[in-house]
């Protein structure tokens, strides 16, 4: 079937006609049986991006770049151009009934929309925006629900769970994050694809759900576990979308290789510690025949202090736990501050320390590591990291971490704390991105700023230890000084026994000799 160029498209209830959105902002009608081309809708004034099926299956919403989400209600009109042969055999038209969409409502937004998303339930729809956030409303009375902030590129796909608890997103950032529908936290972050982030999808009655990207590869992950249970390559270019059967036997991508491929879920069972090897393996092996080194710029390869060869399990988990700790700083260390303000307010007015404003509860993460203040919290899991895989953890830190991450270390100089450990971690950081950090203007006054706190609280730490590596010279001689006075008075002591022993023995001999 012949169509303008298209950019989303979905089945109509009954599957019956088949409905696409296309570049010039017209959402086409086509008759799946007869292969024609029913009607065609001025939708949105430019691209028509997105359309979503509503959970009642009695319309749809599309939104594009003109900066709208518009609703559309399923309907039957008079087809006309319906004919039918009569007795004579000649063509007359009947009126037969086809399918047609109704505007119904308009939600007009500040941002290109790029992608909308309906709840099961039906409660709420999520909207994703240009400016890379993520906005939900509900679906009623359009009214603002939450804003998920947290992507540093738009978000190009997303989907709500079947229990509406759980929205995942993923976007031209790599990252897939998940957040919760109640508050719109966000529950975990994770660095997904090596590239852009085109599709997602929960499988059926199920937290599991598939993603593909530009990296050619589909994978399949746990929503509760935050975990990648399996990667999957099949595609020789870019994986642009998938599908997933509702039995979640089947998933179907179609890609830049122009195929389309269906994997079939099996009965083999499937032990995540054996995939997390293979993997590994598979990247070594990868490196290794592009001759990739992961030896870091002033260090040799062979040198005792160069990076190990392969990432581990332990790693890789390291950096995840680095990456929550920094989301967490940021997010405790917001709320925090708007605390501050509410109680400088508060006191300014004069009012009764009864209505003080109440404190934010605390993380439960940060519960966990019995601590109150999000510096201490970060330093905690920096000083879990083992010493053997620091360099190696944050070799897999996303670029737009190591920012907040070298902000970070600055609060640790400027209080002393953990000095060695952090300066271990800062030089790598920067020896390691020190192209991107240079030509970032954002990061220059971190950078300035670090290079003067480093260098005074190195040459404290050079002072300290001076200090006691003389004491301990000091010891160390007083010691020997001892250790001599003492073994020469215990060789004075065995001369003077000796002497003893000789004048007794002389003794003896005289008793004897006058006894004879």
């Amino acid at each position: 079937m012949a169509c303008d160029y298209a950019l989303s498209i979905l089945f109509a209830t009954g599957d019956r006609n088949v409905i696409v959105a296309t570049k010039t902002g017209k959402l086409q009608i086509f008759d799946i049986a007869a292969g024609r081309l029913l009607e065609e809708i001025r939708a949105h004034e430019g691209e028509a991006w997105t359309v979503a099926m509503s959970p009642d299956l009695r319309g749809i919403a599309s939104g594009g770049a003109d900066k709208s989400v518009k609703f559309w209600q399923f309907e039957l009109v008079v087809d006309k151009a319906v004919e039918e042969e009569d007795e004579d055999g000649q063509m007359r038209g009947h009126g037969g009934k086809r399918m047609s969409l109704t505007h119904t409502k308009t939600l007009q937004l500040e941002e290109d929309v790029l992608c909308v998303r309906f709840s099961p339930d039906q409660r709420l729809i999520a909207v994703s925006l240009l400016d890379s956030t993520v906005k939900i409303f509900f679906a009623d009375t359009l009214k603002f629900f939450l804003s998920l902030y947290g992507h540093k590129f738009p978000v190009l796909c997303m989907d709500i769970s079947y229990d509406s608890t759980t929205i995942i997103t993923g976007g031209a950032d790599r990252n897939i994050k998940i957040w919760g529908l109640d508050f719109g936290d966000c529950h975990r972050s994770i660095f997904a694809h090596e590239d852009s982030i085109l599709g997602l999808q929960f499988v059926s009655k199920t937290h599991l759900f598939f993603s593909c990207g530009k990296d050619g590869k589909l994978k399949q992950w746990d929503a509760d576990n935050f975990e990648n249970i399996t990667t999957l390559s099949g595609h020789h270019g870019q994986v642009w979308t998938l599908a997933v059967s509702e039995d979640g036997k089947y998933v179907s991508t179609a890609g830049h290789d122009r195929s389309i491929r269906l994997w079939e879920r099996t009965q083999e069972p499937l032990v995540l510690e054996d995939e997390r090897k293979t993997q590994r393996e598979t990247e070594a092996d990868q490196a290794l025949a592009l001759g990739e080194d992961r030896v870091m710029p002033g260090i040799k390869a062979g040198e005792e202090t160069s990076l190990p060869g392969r990432k581990t399990v332990e790693t890789e988990r390291a950096a995840e736990r680095i990456m929550e700790a920094v989301e967490v700083h940021k997010k405790v260390s917001q709320q925090l501050a708007e605390y501050r303000e509410k109680i400088d307010l508060h006191q300014q007015s004069g009012r009764n320390a009864s209505e003080a404003p109440a404190a934010p509860q605390l993380h439960p993460l940060m519960v966990a590591y019995d601590t109150t203040d999000p510096d201490r919290y970060l330093l905690k899991v920096l000083r879990q990291v083992k010493s053997s895989e620091v360099e190696e953890a944050l070799l897999v830190l996303p670029f737009h971490y190591v920012g907040s991450l070298l902000s970070l270390l600055d609060q640790l100089l400027e209080k002393g704390w953990e000095t060695e450990l952090v300066m271990r971690i800062l030089l790598f950081l920067v020896r390691l991105h020190h192209g991107p950090l240079s030509n970032t203007p954002s990061l220059l006054p971190i950078l300035n700023r670090l290079q003067g706190v480093a260098r005074k609280r190195v040459d404290q730490v050079r002072d300290h230890i001076g200090f006691n590596l003389a004491g301990l010279q000091y010891l160390h001689r007083e010691l020997e000084e001892r250790e001599a006075v003492q073994l020469f008075a215990d060789a004075s002591d065995r001369v003077k026994q000796k002497r003893k022993q000789r004048r007794n023995k002389d003794k003896a001999k005289q008793r004897a000799i006058l006894t004879l």
